[in-house]
């Protein structure tokens, strides 16, 4: 069984910078059946809103972990759209254009139905490259000036149907952000996100379709073997599981 995990952050408030750290992240998943591993970079470690010069360094670590791992790990480009347009322009171009990443990873810097989405998603649409968008439910209202429930991920999909959309965190989305999905060809949820529920990735596979789901863990913040759980313990067949585990990222990542 070959696994690609496309949600890790291999360096997570600046643990695991260090090459054997690395090494032991590598070999563990390895052991487990993972070709390849998404590094989303340690996103939060500037806090919501990086500048410019905070943006290059999460991105710098993420290249340094792309060449230790020697084509284990693919690269997401960090962005903050509120740094406009030009700005993000600039790191997507030297990112993906000169280092080799493979997508766009976005936080908590805007909601994903701000204006200044429109930049990240022309960049998008010029590299050809999907964009993760962290989701979650939220109950303080407040949080969504900046913080993106489902609908709002769903949103932007259906606003740039020609930009492939990763909706991360399908136990933060829950059996609301399935529903919220349907019907939306560019945009896959991927499984990472809180413990797992029974159910969900069943349910999910249903309304969604097998090719609309993709395996994903949240490396460091949830533990490897239980993520694969999430789809081996499912009521799945085995070719629905190697799709959910494999194909579809690979799919989604032209590899």
């Amino acid at each position: 069984m070959r696994i690609i995990d496309i949600h890790t952050h291999p360096v997570f408030f600046n643990a695991g910078i260090e090459p054997a750290e690395t090494q032991l992240i590598m070999r563990r998943a390895r052991q487990l059946g993972f070709v390849h591993m998404i590094s989303l970079g340690d996103v939060l470690r500037f806090g919501r809103n990086p500048d410019e010069e905070q943006s290059r360094i999460i991105n710098d670590e993420t290249a340094e972990i792309m060449k230790r791992g020697r084509g284990f790990f693919i690269g997401f480009c960090a962005l903050n759209p509120l740094l406009g347009e030009k700005v993000v322009r600039r790191e997507v171009d030297r990112c993906v254009g000169g280092m080799g990443f493979r997508g766009i990873k976005l936080e908590v810097s805007c909601n994903a139905q701000h204006p200044a989405m429109a930049g990240v998603m022309r960049a998008a649409v010029e590299h050809d490259v999907p964009v993760l968008q962290h989701s979650w439910n939220q109950l303080n209202k407040r949080s969504r000036s900046y913080h993106s429930d489902p609908e709002d991920t769903c949103a932007l999909a259906r606003r740039w149907p020609n930009v492939r959309i990763i909706m991360a965190h399908l136990t933060g989305c829950g059996f609301r952000g399935i529903r919220a999905a349907r019907g939306l060809d560019n945009l896959v949820v991927d499984t990472s996100g809180g413990g797992p529920e029974a159910g969900l990735v069943d349910y999910a596979v249903e309304q969604l379709g097998e090719h609309r789901v993709v395996y994903g863990s949240d490396l460091p913040i949830r533990d490897l073997p239980t993520a694969v759980g999430r789809i081996t313990g499912a009521g799945l067949s085995a070719s629905t599981q190697q799709r959910l585990l494999y194909d579809n990222a690979a799919e989604l990542l032209r590899i």
